[in-house]
């Protein structure tokens, strides 16, 4: 018989050990909340054992009575998750909610969660591939494994003097976001406030050894002629269980020459493989035919400089519980793009 399980604090090492990516972490959910977000976490027991956790967040639509509940990176979804996320989703006035699964893409899986009574996301959130580098191997043969510009990068940055170093202080975080604002508004993409990154740094980067933890590591140079290093790139680190993950980066425009960005990526890996992790996530990819001209693509090639594999995610989809409401969420939904993409 499956049971649904209340989760408090006492119970966040078994909660951590069934979870299969950060974003479901305890510690996470923790963030979240402190960001005002509603937070329910579940865990789902057979014979009283736990077999599943669940971390969503509950998200109100303006203007309404309604919500809309979210689920990244769980678990594979079964039909005891499903009936759970569905009493969940009744409780707290979903119109639905929307699951991004942690696992890997097949075909038979794709299909049976759409007999699940799941549909294909009308809004994916998160990217449906990823880059994975295997930490377990030496560093001579990551090396011998990148591609050749990479390592030529790596070499022009090391003999430059850039110094990439971990840094837990108030003046790193203000470096890492004057360059997370320089790099937004370069490329021109969306991101989160300064509020939400202080307060997920505040909340992360304590020592936490059994959860989740955030590093940030700045990488700096001295000009020729100047008395004061620079700070060039900036990148949080998250470890968590045996994986290392890189969620946000930023760099500057200045000394682009010296090949900053190549050596954090490099001494990320070092760092990975230093606290014995096995895999690498960095976070999101284009996936198999990028489009040269996205403004994500310069990303993903620095990823894919390190030969990393590349992982296709089963996708995002969507647990439907107000067919109406949906429907015309759906049609709200593009609307609300298309007056911004012509803004």
């Amino acid at each position: 018989m499956t049971a649904l399980l209340s989760v408090t604090e006492k119970d966040k090492d078994v909660f951590n050990s069934l979870a299969t990516h950060p974003l479901q972490s305890y510690e996470w959910g923790e963030f979240r909340q402190a960001t005002g977000i509603r937070v329910i976490r579940k865990m789902l027991a057979e014979s009283g054992k736990p077999t599943q956790s669940i971390q969503l967040t509950i998200h109100p639509i303006p203007h309404t009575s309604w919500t809309i509940g979210y689920l990244p990176k769980g678990t594979k979804p079964t039909a005891p998750l499903i009936e759970a996320l569905k009493t969940i989703g009744r409780d707290n006035n979903c119109i639905f909610i929307q699951l991004e699964p942690n696992v890997a893409y097949d075909t038979a899986m794709e299909e049976e969660l759409l007999t699940m009574g799941l549909s294909h996301a009308a809004h994916p959130l998160f990217t449906q591939y990823t880059f994975q580098l295997d930490l377990t191997k030496s560093e001579d043969e990551l090396l011998k494994n990148m591609h050749s510009k990479t390592r030529y990068n790596i070499k022009v940055a090391q003999k430059h003097n850039v110094e990439i170093k971990e840094e837990d202080s108030e003046e790193a975080f203000r470096n890492y976001w004057h360059l997370t604002e320089e790099t937004t508004k370069r490329q021109g993409f969306y991101a989160h406030t300064k509020k939400y990154h202080e307060l997920m740094w505040q909340t992360l980067s304590k020592d936490n050894p059994k959860g989740l933890q955030a590093h940030l590591f700045i990488g700096k140079y001295l000009p020729e002629g100047e008395k004061e290093k620079i700070s060039l790139v900036a990148w949080i680190l998250f470890t968590f269980q045996d994986k290392l993950y890189y969620p946000y980066g930023s760099s500057s425009q200045l000394y682009r020459n010296v090949m900053a960005s190549n050596l954090m990526m490099w001494e990320a890996i070092r760092f990975g493989k230093e606290k014995k992790l096995k895999i690498f996530d960095m976070w999101g990819s284009l996936g198999e035919n990028p489009d040269t001209n996205d403004p994500w693509y310069g990303f993903h090639r620095l990823k894919m400089g390190y030969n990393p594999t590349l992982i296709k995610f089963i996708g995002s989809y969507d647990l439907v519980l107000n067919p109406f409401l949906y429907n015309g969420y759906k049609f709200a939904d593009k609307l609300r793009w298309l007056l911004l993409k012509f803004r």
